[in-house]
């Protein structure tokens, strides 16, 4: 049987960061990636994950600054997010973080990022092979014989891989990470059980499109997110720019949702014909007639780039929801990425989080010892996790009306903020933005003392 000291087990940011890191540490490291097709690769690679912008605070996380990248990764430098809800706008020109990075953030391009991570990680040493499927992972914590390792990973091709130890980076779906967590937790309360309900997590929809160019002109240096205009916790349309006036246009939203649940006339983007939740292409369309079609024929004005994305010019992923999770790091297994939850709650991006955590696993599995894993990761990304959750939970009972209040309320302090300070003289813009920020604080220091849904001291040896 073959055998190496790290074993990885999916190919995205986070597992080709893992790689990097440990073989960086000169320890015998391999990826196993199952691949899937996408038109704007040559070959297989990883899924992609999300819809691949970056903040500039977010560099720092992430720890790899955007000059590193060969030309083709970056699409677009931005200069401010827009966030618009049915009526009302607000626009942010600065996140308010100290940045290494001086600009707003930029948008990238995911396949390329991801084939980037891949060779610099076979530089390192890593040994990257794709159209592996992990069908499982077996685990003696008695294994002393050199012979005999600590884990075995089961592959779909009756072959397998002895490993000291385990990285799991095989992102939302979860696809092996379930099963090996379930053998450290107690009947009842497996990580199958609690990391996959479907109401507990999102589906990513986004077309790829060439839009007119007094269109691309206005949201070139800008990310574009509407609020209170869908349906769902956390739902939300959006505009990314690429490169070449192709923007990406897409939406997130639960899985599950029933129609009967909700005001329809309260949904911008909803119909009173609608039988059921409508599906991504079609909120696309409407988001599109909606904010362009009275000038615009969209179907011809804002054709698909069909050489772009999975398919099509079209891509569908999952998100995860659930909050992150601690690993079973005495069982020589670290969970990174979008496989321990770091894409939850408020979807605020997860490539950032999945790079560093990755790092993370894999310098501490060059050195022999995950013990510290758990404790690390909370000093990385713990601030960055705790914002996501608790602004999500803040909203998540929001109507229309309420999102309109907040970003109304949002525009009136960043108003005050550049003319004299943040909340210098609370009403000017009312009440309402004092609540606003009094209740995130709050609300953040309560979601401080728990924000891991399952807690290193569940594993059970």
């Amino acid at each position: 049987m073959e055998r190496v000291d790290v074993a990885i087990v999916g190919g995205g940011p986070a597992g080709s960061s893992t790689a990097h890191a440990a073989a960086s540490g000169d320890a015998d490291t391999l990826v196993l990636e199952k691949g899937v097709p996408r038109a704007d690769r040559d070959g297989l690679g990883p899924d992609s994950t999300d819809a691949a912008g970056i903040l500039n605070y977010w560099v720092d996380i992430m720890g790899i600054h955007p000059d590193e990248f060969p030309d083709d990764v970056v699409q677009r430098e931005l200069n401010r997010a827009e966030f618009r809800g049915p009526t009302e706008a607000a626009t942010l020109y600065d996140t308010g973080i100290e940045s290494s990075y001086d600009a707003f953030g930029y948008t990238f391009q995911r396949a390329r990022f991801d084939d980037w991570l891949r060779e610099r990680a076979e530089e390192a040493g890593a040994e990257y092979r794709v159209g592996v499927s992990v069908r499982g992972v077996d685990t003696d914590l008695d294994a002393s014989d050199e012979d005999a390792p600590r884990h075995t990973l089961r592959l779909a091709d009756g072959e397998a891989v002895g490993a000291d130890f385990v990285v799991l980076a095989d992102g939302p779906q979860r696809t092996v990470t379930n099963r090996v967590l379930d053998e450290y937790l107690p009947a009842g309360r497996g990580g199958s059980d609690r990391l996959a309900p479907p109401e507990a997590n999102h589906i990513a929809y986004q077309e790829y499109r060439r839009v007119p160019e007094a269109v691309y002109e206005a949201v070139e240096d800008a990310i574009v997110f509407w609020w209170g205009v869908m349906p769902g916790e956390t739902a939300y349309p959006w505009i990314f720019p690429n490169r070449d006036r192709v923007c990406r246009v897409g939406l997130t939203m639960p899985i599950g949702m029933d129609i009967d649940d909700f005001d329809v006339d309260a949904y911008e983007l909803l119909s009173a014909d609608d039988e059921s939740i409508p599906g991504g292409a079609e909120y696309v369309r409407r988001l599109l007639e909606w904010q362009y079609g009275d000038e615009y024929d969209v179907e011809e004005d804002f054709p698909l780039v069909e050489d772009a994305g999975k398919r099509g010019g079209t891509e569908t992923y999952p998100i995860s929801s659930t909050r992150p999770i601690d690993s079973p790091t005495d069982a020589g297994v670290a969970v990174v990425g979008g496989a321990m939850g770091t894409t939850s709650a408020f979807h605020e991006g997860g490539d950032h989080v999945a790079v560093r955590t990755g790092a993370i696993a894999g310098e501490l599995a060059a050195g022999g010892d995950l013990a510290s894993y758990n404790r690390r990761w909370k000093e990385a990304i713990g601030d960055e996790v705790v914002r996501n959750v608790t602004m999500a939970d803040m909203v998540a009972d929001y109507e229309p009306a309420d999102w309109d209040r907040v970003i109304g309320a949002a525009d009136a302090m960043l108003a005050m903020e550049a003319d004299d300070g943040l909340l210098a003289q609370p009403y000017r813009s009312g009440w309402e933005s004092l609540k606003l920020i009094l209740g995130y604080k709050w609300n953040k220091r309560k979601t401080k003392r728990d924000y891991v849904t399952i807690a290193e001291d569940e594993y059970v040896y």
